[in-house]
């Protein structure tokens, strides 16, 4: 089985610690994991925007970076969500314009083996239990795509349970929008800030020394604002939780005692 890491715009520029965790999680589990140089944007920004022609070009490299793969995963709800729901419709409407079947074969090819990560790891590792280890209270925040757009369903709280030394405490109003919504928050900044706050308030009660999602995106909103507000809540990546390992934990207790302190989550997890 060969797979490509998808790491996507946002985990690429700003969050990499993110796909080297999903390439240290896979890899643990036996898979071969490839990265081809070629990748770049899904088009997402482009498409959502309305400029459908600019993000053609984008599902062509996609086929070409990530053809000679088995399959492709990728620690994002929202770009596995462009690849499988909006790459068939780029294809078709091309098809329509009679411009050729190429963007549809190109989407054909890449939708079946997209997945995002707790996808791949529960439909088609067949796991639930990864063997991580991450001794702090969680909450979880299933992001828009994924809950609506990918069904991921309860995929990342079955990882979540299994996971040792961690607590999961339920998120208040967890099925509604954090705000961010890509371009969103740039045409409609107070809304999304509104948004945002009332999110903010929900992972705030809960008690929880860290919030999750499998949509850095999302968390880069939500991390921001709970930054700005002082509190001490770090938002993570899942996949960083899902690859933490008591080696992991021991190796942060003792760089908390040789600074002087502990930072709880906020280490172990990627920060701010």
């Amino acid at each position: 089985m060969r797979v490509g890491l998808f790491v996507t715009c946002i985990n690429d520029a700003l969050r990499p610690r993110t796909g080297q965790a999903v390439v240290a999680l896979l890899e643990r589990l036996g898979v071969e994991v490839g990265f081809p140089m070629a990748q770049s944007c899904c088009g997402q920004p482009q498409f959502n925007t309305g400029y459908r022609h600019a993000a053609e070009p984008l599902v062509r490299r996609f086929d070409r970076a990530f053809r000679e793969y088995d399959y492709v995963v990728t620690p994002s709800g929202s770009c596995a969500a462009m690849v499988r729901d909006n790459f068939p419709r780029i294809g078709a409407k091309a098809q329509a314009e009679g411009r050729g079947r190429e963007l549809a074969e190109a989407a054909a090819r890449a939708v079946p083996k997209t997945y995002e990560l707790t996808e791949f790891l529960v439909d088609v590792l067949g796991v639930t239990d990864v063997g991580a280890y991450y001794p702090h209270t969680v909450t979880y925040h299933p992001t828009c795509h994924g809950l609506r757009m990918l069904g991921l369903g309860d995929r990342p709280r079955r990882l979540l349970e299994r996971v040792r030394g961690l607590t999961l405490r339920e998120l208040p109003g967890a099925e509604e929008c954090c705000g961010f919504g890509g371009t969103f928050a740039v045409k409609n900044p107070a809304v999304s800030a509104a948004m945002g706050a009332d999110k903010v308030r929900a992972v705030n009660g809960t008690g929880a020394a860290a919030v999750c999602a499998v949509d850095n995106s999302c968390l880069l909103h939500i991390g921001g604002m709970l930054v700005r507000q002082g509190s001490r809540v770090r938002a993570v990546h899942l996949a960083e939780i899902l690859a933490a390992t008591e080696a992991d934990a021991e190796a942060q207790a003792q760089a908390d005692t040789a600074a002087g302190g502990s930072t709880g989550a906020g280490a172990e997890g990627g920060g701010r």
